[in-house]
């Protein structure tokens, strides 16, 4: 008769240990591969579009602002506005977001062990969601901040309640059982609150839930730069902790008796992951499955080492959101599908070949 555990090891495997383990010789390799990707999908990002725009003049363009010399492009200025007021701007940021999503969804598994933890754990979109419909519902803003800044000032609550909860409920401990179960709680709490306000204003619902479903197409240069500071913090914070996060997944007792705060540094990473997936929530809406998606692809393929993991996750995240964007703003030309939805197409059936492949171990 099998013991839970034992029930439980093929999915756990499978989630986060499975896969071949790259020589280190080797992560360079990997790296720069998925580098190359991202670079990839960038190109396709910025030179394919709905607006009429062929590649030929968008290299011609891009040549010349960048030599000052070269062809013209033969755009007009209706069409060079479109190039670099919309549709790099909204390049980068899908960038920024995708790598954002993958490296904080790598960082909350690894924290909490639990290969099912992503982004949205920790009440994060609840509170994001809740601060958007309470904006929207304003009339676009509330008290002169605007809908970004008070989803991003409602993510930090939802994880300042959560951490709260938790550290109250497990006496200071903030075991990683108890902080998961605080954010559910927490989570279920400000969607009922968000529900709420939903019925009470439905002449707002369409706004909030396009919010809801994920969007880029409203965004430029400024949501760019406002988000660009969070991400670099945020990112910095997770990288430099990535071989004390290979030391806590062995289980906070033992990394204890090799010197590590788990519970300091557990709470430095949820604090850094959460302040940079507030942040590109506020401007881009809830986008999901980016979080869980990357990070167990790249485990299947590399190994569960967070030396290697959460770099090629940010590379890979990135790279699979513009590559989405591109799908949501082309396959129903020149109407636009949320990107919510791609990524929500994308990421199920993923899951249902990861469970699938559990159950077969």
């Amino acid at each position: 008769m099998s013991t839970p555990a034992a029930a439980r090891r093929p999915l756990a495997a499978t989630l986060t240990g499975g896969g071949a383990r790259p020589r280190p010789g080797r992560r360079a390799l990997w790296v720069a591969a998925a580098a190359g990707l991202l670079l990839l999908a960038l190109a396709v990002g910025v030179l394919v579009g709905p607006a009429g725009l062929t590649p030929r003049a968008v290299l011609l363009e891009l040549w010349h602002a960048a030599t000052g010399s070269g062809a013209a492009s033969g755009l007009s200025s209706q069409q060079e506005a479109i190039l670099w007021q919309i549709r790099l701007p909204r390049v980068v940021l899908g960038a920024l977001v995708g790598a954002m999503l993958a490296l904080a969804g790598a960082a909350y598994q690894g924290v909490f062990r639990n290969p099912l933890a992503d982004p949205y754990l920790l009440g994060v979109s609840s509170g994001a969601g809740l601060g958007a419909t309470l904006a929207i519902v304003a009339g676009g803003s509330l008290a002169g901040l605007g809908l970004p800044v008070v989803a991003f000032l409602g993510g930090l609550v939802g994880v300042a309640a959560t951490y709260a909860l938790g550290s109250s409920v497990g006496g200071g401990a903030r075991s990683s059982v108890v902080i998961v179960l605080a954010g559910v709680a927490v989570a279920a709490f400000l969607n009922a609150v968000q529900t709420f306000v939903q019925q009470r204003y439905d002449d707002t619902l369409r706004s909030v839930y396009s919010w809801l479903l994920g969007r880029l197409s409203t965004q430029g240069w400024a949501e760019v730069l406002t988000v660009l500071p969070y991400v670099v913090l945020a990112s910095v914070v997770v990288l430099l902790h990535r071989r004390v996060l290979d030391v806590m997944s062995v289980g906070d007792t033992e990394a204890r008796s090799l010197g590590v705060d788990a519970g300091r540094t557990r709470l430095v990473l949820v604090l850094a992951a959460t302040l940079g997936t507030a942040a590109v929530v506020s401007v881009s809406g809830l986008i999901g499955f980016v979080g869980i998606v990357v990070p167990h692809a790249v485990r299947l393929v590399l190994g569960a080492s967070h030396r290697t993991l959460l770099p090629v996750s940010m590379l890979l995240g990135a790279a699979f959101l513009v590559g989405a964007d591109v799908l949501a703003r082309t396959v129903m030309s020149p109407a636009e599908l949320p990107i919510g939805v791609v990524t929500a197409l994308v990421g199920a059936p993923f899951f249902v070949v990861v469970l699938r492949r559990a159950r077969l171990r």
